[in-house]
């Protein structure tokens, strides 16, 4: 069996090592010059190699820490305890144990009391399907109150969708809660953020090494102009003037980039792929040479600033390994259509800074060693009210045509862990095709014959990846 892989991000390349595993000849194409899609890195002006976007691994991230030690790079991680804050009103407040939480100003006793019972309710949450079909305003208002909703969640959510979340479930808070949470031990609470020495490239290139061990082969700077489909079957893929054929083709990639390469398959099943959104990203990295905030994550709940919030990553990274430099990163998520995305790094630089120098009045721009521009397009699936029946399948109506993309990581957040777990279920989904059953929809909602409801020991592939996520 030969399977070709068209995308070289994370999902692609944890996805072909896992096949290359089960012996089966890989072969992954890559647009760009390097692997890693969304968790490549950038070089910066020294020459230090530095991650584009953010990323985190949390202490409870159990999978992936076992995949590293599968691996022999588990020596490559780094853990340190960091903390998180808010923004509100001018003013930067530390929330990271009980008695911060206590004396937290924005909200009173009462409202502190209804935001601590809405973490803890959601630990106890294991059915998540009830929550589909609940907006998350309602959720969070009938649990926290009014008041704490419009000062801390009304603000946050803002950020997060660009304005707009009228649509979303409450499984959107519900995961990260359950997220951030299981990473918080002891009587403290403290929490723990950790990443690999050279950031995600040292997981994906030890995973290339695997793949080419076996005799896999990965091409870059390749882009794949058409999965070629004859009579009902992906027989290949269009690599300029050449077919490559393959036994099997599974595209790692988001959906509108996916349904570009299919024009040969159904057309219904392309409209339906046309449903899928995402949340873009315009995410410019600071370099300075001094720390900002103390945070690896301040929290901003001012309408007036752009950015969603101030991540840090030189709070659990040593500043050291990534050559003296600190790291902070100040996204923007943006709907579809966003205006946003429409203006140049040199606008989103001036404004970034001066909302800097409003919220810190010690800031210096003679502090600032670099500052670059980074956006994406498609980052973070939608998923809005009871729309399960709206997430395509890892099998397609193509025969020997396979989807593996981040859109169908649902309730679970589209992390490394999350990312790297999907990837292997796909793989059984290839290699052992009996594990997996076409059934009407479980929860008795018509459903296109699209969506991804493959089977895991009885369970739908959401509950099997909820399951294992918390």
């Amino acid at each position: 069996m030969n399977v070709g892989i068209v995308g070289g991000g994370i999902l692609g390349v944890s996805l072909g090592y896992f096949l290359s595993q089960q012996g089966v000849e890989v072969e992954i194409f890559e647009a760009s010059p390097t692997l890693g899609g969304l968790a490549n890195t950038v070089i910066l002006e020294d020459g230090v190699q530095v991650d584009r976007f953010y990323h985190t691994i949390l202490s409870s991230d159990s999978y992936l820490r076992q995949l590293c030690e599968e691996l022999g790079i588990a020596d490559q991680l780094r853990f340190r305890e960091t903390r998180m804050g808010f923004y509100h009103q001018g003013e930067i407040f530390s929330m990271n144990n009980v008695v911060e939480f206590l004396r937290f100003p924005p909200l009173g006793w009462t409202d502190r009391f209804r935001l601590g019972l809405t973490v803890l309710y959601a630990q106890f949450v294991r059915d998540w399907h009830r929550l589909e079909g609940t907006n998350v305003e309602e959720w969070l208002v009938r649990l926290s109150g009014r008041r704490t909703f419009e000062s801390i969640w009304r603000p946050l959510l803002k950020a997060k969708f660009d304005g707009g979340f009228e649509n979303t479930p409450a499984t959107y808070i519900w995961a990260r809660l359950v997220r951030m949470k299981s990473t918080r031990k002891g009587v403290n609470q403290k929490e723990e953020a950790g990443h690999l020495i050279g950031g995600y490239m040292t997981l994906i290139e030890a995973m290339a090494r695997q793949i080419q061990t076996r005799g896999g082969k990965i091409h870059l700077r390749c882009p794949v102009e058409e999965i070629v489909i004859e009579r009902g079957r992906a027989v290949g893929v269009r690599v300029g003037q050449q077919v490559r054929p393959f036994s099997a083709v599974v595209a790692a990639l988001q959906v509108p980039l996916f349904r570009r390469l299919i024009p040969g398959a159904d057309p219904a099943y392309r409209d339906f792929l046309g449903q899928t959104e995402y949340l873009g990203v315009i995410c410019p990295l600071l370099v300075l040479d001094r720390p900002l905030t103390g945070f690896w994550t301040l929290n901003i709940t001012d309408d007036r600033v752009p950015f969603t919030g101030i991540i840090e990553t030189t709070t659990y990274i040593d500043p050291q390994l990534v050559g003296g430099h600190h790291l902070v990163y100040l996204p923007k998520y943006t709907l579809p259509g966003s205006p946003w995305q429409k203006k140049s790094d040199e606008e989103i630089r001036e404004i970034w800074l001066q909302h800097l120098e409003s919220m810190f009045p010690h800031f210096n721009r003679n502090w600032v060693r670099d500052f670059r521009v980074h956006r994406e397009l498609y980052v973070e699936p939608l998923h809005g009210l009871n729309s399960t029946h709206l997430i395509p399948g890892v099998r397609t109506p193509v025969e020997n045509l396979y989807l593996a993309t981040t859109a169908q990581i649902y309730p679970a957040l589209t992390n490394s862990e999350s990312v790297t777990r999907h990837a292997r279920w796909v793989a059984r989904q290839i290699m052992e095709p009996g594990r997996s059953s076409t059934l009407a929809d479980i929860r008795g909602v018509a459903a296109s014959p699209f969506v991804c409801r493959e089977l895991h020991g009885g369970e739908s592939r959401a509950q099997w990846n909820a399951k294992q996520a918390f």
